[in-house]
């Protein structure tokens, strides 16, 4: 099969949406498909984003205004020239905003079937970011052309789905996201990582708990500055942003990382004593399952893919959005227990190793078949 992915985030973006894009890209070429990947340019001051083991075509970008680091692609004959040099037979739009609102246009003069994945909150954005109703009201607007448009959305859990169905988008599917459980493992757990942070924070500290994400408005993280001061925990964050000067600012006790990435990314995760998530707009979650596969108990919000992801009182603690103290008391609790820290671990690693990036982007070539009008041929057993 033969597909264009229209991304609007690939490397070196740090993020979920070029994550998915990755691992989706590779599987399919390993068994054997051709994925092509159309992606903004980054700036050339980035870095170099690595080879890839299929074709990604770069298109023109801009800074996006209020956070720079993110580049918005533009609208660009490349796109129609590469859809056609590929011979694309379904066109997978990744998150479709800019870049995939007009990839999605050029796909339908084509003829070509699409996918579309919902994936960034885009209203909920709006709201974060102060541009009240009309704001929100437009993005719903916007996202609805582009996602009516596509032969199925595929929404990454349940709430999401709903919330979808709700504001008039049509065909909503079900399709989470894999983790790589041998990557995310708590064997990475590291006695020296774990004393060397302990080192940097206040004297005393025993537990540390984590957050690991971008470092923005919307993703809540001042709402984690009073773990800060709950006796013998330390909170560890990793991750870069927009927001990361004014965190540091609000939050002196808590350690900062940076950005950190894979196997290194990896060793923090089992580390850390607990898993600590802030943004009440996440559509699913991936740093959650991420935590869960390194065997740690997750603290997160009561809303969107949390809900789905964290099963409350087994895995890890639901609390309210947008309550610090609920937060803290989660915390205070998991730090006092480590009995109760163990099981919540063991038991979320066990729910995501049932979902690994293979069987997820197994279901994902249906949803591309479904739309080309096709019958994927039983698999035989031998």
């Amino acid at each position: 099969m033969r597909v264009a992915i229209i991304t609007e985030s690939f490397p070196p973006d740090v993020n979920g949406v070029s994550h998915c894009v990755q691992r989706v890209a590779e599987l399919l070429a390993k068994q054997g498909h051709h994925p092509l990947v159309i992606a903004p340019k980054p700036p050339r001051d980035a870095g170099d984003p690595g080879t890839f083991p299929y074709l990604v075509v770069r298109v023109p970008a801009v800074p996006m205004p209020g956070y720079p680091s993110f580049r918005l692609g533009l609208p660009s004959i490349r796109i129609r020239d590469a859809l056609i040099r590929h011979h694309a037979e379904v066109v997978h739009l990744a998150s479709p905003v800019c870049l995939g609102a007009y990839g999605a246009m050029v796909a339908a003069r084509l003829g070509l079937p699409m996918v579309a994945v919902y994936q960034t909150d885009l209203p909920s954005y709006a709201h974060a970011y102060k541009l009240g109703r009309v704001g929100e009201a437009f993005a719903w607007h916007w996202l609805r052309g582009i996602h009516n448009d596509a032969g199925r959305t595929l929404a990454p859990s349940t709430v999401t789905a709903t919330g979808l169905h709700s504001r008039g988008i049509h065909n909503v599917w079900l399709w989470g996201r894999g983790v790589d459980t041998h990557r995310f493992d708590p064997a990475r757990r590291s006695p020296e990582l774990r004393a060397a942070l302990l080192a940097q924070g206040r004297p005393g500290g025993t537990v540390l708990a984590g957050y690991v994400g971008r470092l923005a408005p919307e993703k809540r993280v001042d709402l984690l500055g009073k773990i800060t001061i709950l006796p013998g925990v330390r909170l560890v964050v990793v991750g870069k942003g927009p927001a990361d000067a004014t965190l540091r600012q609000a939050m002196p006790d808590a350690i900062f990382l940076g950005e950190r990435r894979g196997d290194e990314l990896a060793a923090i995760y089992a580390s850390l004593d607990m898993f600590v998530h802030s943004g009440p707009y996440e559509t699913f979650g991936q740093t959650l399952q991420e935590a869960a596969a390194s065997g740690l108990p997750v603290v997160a919000p009561a809303a969107g893919g949390p809900l789905d992801l964290v099963d409350d009182g087994i895995t890890g603690y639901l609390v309210r959005p947008g309550n610090a103290d609920a937060f803290a008391a989660a915390v205070q609790k998991l730090a006092a227990d480590p009995a109760k820290r163990a099981a919540f671990g063991a038991a979320g690693r066990r729910k995501v190793l049932r979902r690994t990036w293979p069987d997820l982007t197994e279901e994902l070539i249906d949803h591309y078949t479904a739309v080309l009008g096709r019958t994927r041929p039983a698999k035989v057993s031998i």
